[in-house]
């Protein structure tokens, strides 16, 4: 009984090895960042086989990504707590952090402007209309520059713009736009390596009484691409 009970047990464990590394990843929100959809300690579900074999994110996704470098607080960086939740953490059983959860705007080649008229940001000159999933703002839909008034774009091969839907509270690509007037600001820390991308976010599966799938937003259909 012994034997076969520490034989599943390995089992187990190389599965759910496998599944981390290749097929899905649990993690949690660390932040407000993504409200309303998202809120702090929210458990979402990453898949990884959409962007394999050459598959990239898309715009309106919402991703899962390795800090690019000085993103992250570092009080968002919780390690888990004793060996057991360690392991458990390694294996994808139990959420980890140090990653950050954002929403795709801009894909490769895109131009991101911000504001028209009616304070929508635009995607290679489509407004998009974002009142179903980020937080109503008072002026326009990107206040993190402290501007109604920037651009992005376009962004590099193999790279995304991405912002939080809590507009207000976002540390996302828009904190980083390096505007012409600040010296020692370095042009491109706006755009996230695609390949720091660990997965797309299709579940909220904890807690018990907000569990639900995340679709793609409609709007993100209608952007041309440049």
């Amino acid at each position: 009984m012994w034997t076969r009970t520490a034989l599943l047990l390995v089992v187990s464990l190389v599965l759910a090895t496998v599944l981390k590394a290749l097929f899905v990843q649990v993690f949690y929100i660390p932040s407000e960042s993504m409200e309303p959809g998202l809120i702090r300690n929210d458990h979402i579900l990453v898949e990884k086989p959409s962007y394999w074999f050459g598959g990239t994110p898309q715009r309106g996704d919402v991703v899962v990504f390795a800090d690019p470098g000085g993103w992250l607080d570092p009080t968002d960086v919780d390690a888990p707590d004793g060996a057991l939740a360690s392991g458990l953490a390694r294996i994808g059983l139990r959420p980890s952090g140090g990653h950050l959860v954002k929403r795709v705007v801009g894909v490769a080649g895109d131009v991101i402007t911000c504001c028209d008229e009616a304070g929508r940001i635009a995607v290679n000159g489509t407004p998009l209309d974002e009142d179903g999933y980020i937080t109503p703002q008072p002026e326009c839909n990107g206040p993190m520059t402290q501007s109604c008034q920037w651009s992005a774009g376009p962004v590099p091969e193999g790279h995304v713009f991405v912002m939080g839907d809590n507009r207000n509270h976002s540390a996302d690509s828009t904190v980083h736009l390096c505007p012409d007037a600040d010296a020692g600001c370095v042009p491109g820390g706006e755009y996230v390596d695609s390949d720091l991308v660990v997965g797309r976010v299709v579940a909220r599966i904890w807690p018990g009484h907000r569990i639900t799938l995340l679709h793609r937003p409609a709007d993100f259909a209608s952007v041309p691409d440049r």
